[in-house]
This record gives structure tokens, C-alpha cells and sequence, in this order.
């Protein structure tokens, strides 16, 4: 299974961290050259742990419905969320959050299984993992510079 691993140092209070990561707002304008919205569940402002968000998106010039459901929250310490319908054969994000000296490192640790057996796994390899890193960067630059900003 891949494993996506980022590490990202923000000048910011963990508490601002935390809550702009789990906002739906905030991941929705992260994600806007995807077109991703919210469309059920918690489509807006901060989720909590055991509710569900239903994201449709363009991936991979392919529209995409995509659930998860956040299985785990320590605020602000952690928080998981885990794909329980979508195109993935499996999902799960961790985020985890920790305060070093006046700045709060932010850790990914994304990690997701294709369907289709030995195709997947060439796809994962040549392609998918590179893309999901992309925009996993993308997001977490979006994050810090709002986080920053404030």
C-alpha cells in the first residue's frame, strides 16, 4: 500500500492549525482547481469526529464522489479521516499537529490502495502517487499561507 508522508512547518498556533485543516471551507478553496465541493454530509465549516463529508471532484480529467468519515479526533492534536465510498480501494489520511518552539508542524501521512490488482499497483507507481503528493503540497501550501496570514 503507498504511503504519502509530508511534513509542513507553519508559523502558527496549533489551534488555528488544527481547525483550518478540517474546515470544509477552507479545503474546498484548496482544492478549487479540482472543482471539488462539498455535496452530503458535513458540507460546510469544521467536521467532527464520526461525521461524513462527500466530496465531488475532477481527478485525472474524470468526476469523482468520493465519502469519508473522520474515525479519529484529539484536538488539536490529531485527527483521521478514512474513505468508506470513492474510487480508492482504501483510504486514510492522518493528520497530526505538534507545537515546536513558536511553530506547529503539520504531518500527512496519506496512505490509499487502487482497485484493480497488479494494473493498480503499476498505476500507483508511474502516476497516481506523484499526482496525490502534488496536491496534498498544494493544499498544505494553502493551509500555512492562510494560517500564516492571520
Amino acid at each position: 500500500m503507498p504511503v504519502i508522508t509530508l511534513k509542513t512547518v507553519i508559523n502558527a498556533d496549533i489551534h488555528t492549525v488544527f481547525d483550518l485543516a478540517r474546515n470544509i471551507d477552507v479545503h474546498r478553496s484548496s482544492m478549487s482547481d479540482t472543482e471539488e465541493i462539498a455535496i452530503a454530509g458535513r458540507t460546510a465549516g469544521l467536521i467532527e469526529k464520526g461525521e461524513t463529508v462527500t466530496w465531488k471532484a475532477r481527478h485525472l480529467g474524470i468526476q469523482q464522489i468520493l465519502t469519508s468519515k473522520i474515525i479519529s479526533m484529539n484536538r488539536p492534536y490529531e485527527f483521521t479521516d478514512s474513505m468508506i465510498q470513492g474510487a480508492f480501494r482504501s483510504m486514510n489520511h492522518q493528520h497530526l499537529f505538534r507545537i515546536e518552539g513558536k511553530t506547529t508542524v503539520m504531518t500527512d501521512i496519506f496512505e490509499f490502495e487502487s482497485p484493480f490488482g497488479i494494473i493498480g499497483k503499476a498505476f500507483n507507481a508511474l502516476y497516481l502517487s506523484r499526482y496525490l503528493k502534488n496536491l496534498l503540497e498544494d493544499r498544505n501550501r494553502y493551509l500555512k499561507h492562510c494560517a500564516e496570514s492571520t
